[in-house]
């Protein structure tokens, strides 16, 4: 999530953006640790983008099971007031903070973590725990296509037909119990694999969390496909949240672990800059982040500006959990 500039046609305006603390300068502070030795030479290695081809192609080696679920039929309840994003650019322009702080990088970085197989453990306060295959979940699962939007604190914006299945389907599986308020994420933890993950004084692995109540809503997504294939990795494979009314740091790539818990989690963006990233992180125009307004968003690939939406849009679902 670090602002990285890069002069795209969707690039925001200088004069419209603060310029960003050095707090986490990334590659200074490797320098002053003394680690960027190793990081080197891990990239020399074989770690690196190197020349190979961008954008690479959707996972070919489907499973019986995605071979019968993709495409799959559209849910037309949450359609949008917009086109959809060019598969090429939302495909090249990724937030992976575990692969690099470049948006452009992880399309190739992340093709070096292996996602099959995969397995998500459901723990914590529920009557039924369990570990869950993915390819014998999504058997279970109400899978279906949803048009979204997807805001960035960074004020990018696109829009995508994920495909998956709501949160709450997999949650009334394993029963929360009473006492259970939160609802926390683990991502995957391998630092040899993911480069950033060797960057120790960051609180790793990635985690997220949500109140139960904005989990079991229906807006609140667990996105397994993009643009009716199976996930790319860039973009969180084989399975990771979609909550589109929160930014989007807030949708936790590479899911391992979910766990019902009683009090309000750490998680990791929070924990970095709690001043900047906040635990609810609801998009709002009204609350400025200290270094991007949020009055406006642009969408990447078109350039195009939108003045942004109270709950970037899905207040009707979503505004009474607030109320």
């Amino acid at each position: 999530m670090s602002h990285i500039i890069i002069p795209k046609p969707w690039k925001i305006i200088d004069d419209e953006v603060t310029p960003e603390s050095v707090y986490l300068n990334r590659r200074e502070f490797v320098k002053g640790m003394g680690l960027l030795t190793l990081y080197s030479s891990l990239l020399a290695a074989g770690c690196s983008p190197g020349n190979g081809a961008v954008n690479p192609p959707p996972e070919t080696n489907l499973t019986a099971t995605e071979k019968i679920l993709y495409p799959a039929p559209r849910n037309e309840k949450y359609a949008i007031d917009r086109r959809p994003t060019d598969e090429k650019v939302a495909a090249s322009y990724n937030n992976f903070y575990e692969f690099s702080s470049d948006k452009q990088e992880p399309q190739t970085l992340a093709q070096k973590l292996n996602t099959k197989p995969w397995a998500v453990a459901v723990t914590g306060l529920v009557h039924k725990p369990q570990t869950f295959d993915i390819d014998s979940l999504l058997k279970t699962m109400p899978v279906e296509e949803r048009m979204y939007r997807l805001r960035c604190v960074e004020r990018w914006a696109m829009a995508v037909p994920w495909t998956g299945f709501p949160l709450k389907a997999l949650l009334d599986k394993v029963q929360p119990k009473s006492g259970a308020a939160y609802v926390k994420m683990t991502s995957f933890y391998k630092p040899f694999t993911a480069l950033g993950q060797l960057e120790f004084w960051e609180p790793w692995p990635y985690t997220e969390a949500l109140t139960l109540k904005e989990a079991m809503n229906e807006m609140t997504f667990m996105a397994v496909g993009i643009y009716g294939h199976p996930l790319p990795k860039q973009h969180g494979a084989p399975i990771r949240l979609v909550v589109p009314w929160k930014y989007g740091f807030k949708s936790i790539k590479s899911i391992v672990k979910i766990e019902l818990v009683k009090a309000k989690p750490a998680t990791f963006w929070n924990t970095l800059q709690g001043l900047e990233y906040d635990f609810q992180a609801n998009v709002d125009p009204r609350i400025p982040h200290p270094r991007w307004s949020q009055r406006v968003e642009q969408m990447i690939g078109t350039g195009e500006k939108r003045r942004t939406q109270p709950y970037n849009g899905y207040g009707k679902y979503v505004g009474k959990l607030y109320a």
